[in-house]
């Protein structure tokens, strides 16, 4: 694989991390509320008390993320598009330029 095309690939992944970043926090956070037994909603915060500490306003801050989603994926979308534009446009005029060179042959 070409250091462009891992480039491009690590680009790419970067993207979908970023873009899925906030459905995954709020996935922890449901996984952390539902261990503990806690409720967890958009509606409000509830007490989440653990060895003496209430985590129920962090829980509820991480459920919120979910809703950030609604931008960073389209974004993200948006982004992959591009990239892969890019890297195709990349590729064909990689091509181009070794199609223009004479063989030692001709």
């Amino acid at each position: 694989m070409s250091k462009p095309t891992k480039g491009f690939l690590l680009t790419g992944l970067a993207i979908v991390i970023i873009s899925v970043g906030p459905m995954i926090v709020t996935l922890i956070a449901a996984a952390i509320a539902g261990a503990l037994g806690c409720p967890l909603d958009e509606g409000s915060v509830h007490s989440c008390v653990v060895l003496g500490v209430d985590l129920g306003g962090a829980l509820y801050a991480m459920g919120l993320f979910a809703w950030f989603v609604m931008f960073t994926f389209p974004l993200g979308a948006l982004a992959l598009l591009t990239l892969l534009l890019a890297w195709i446009i990349a590729a064909l005029t990689g091509r181009l330029k070794r199609a223009d060179v004479p063989d030692a042959a001709g």
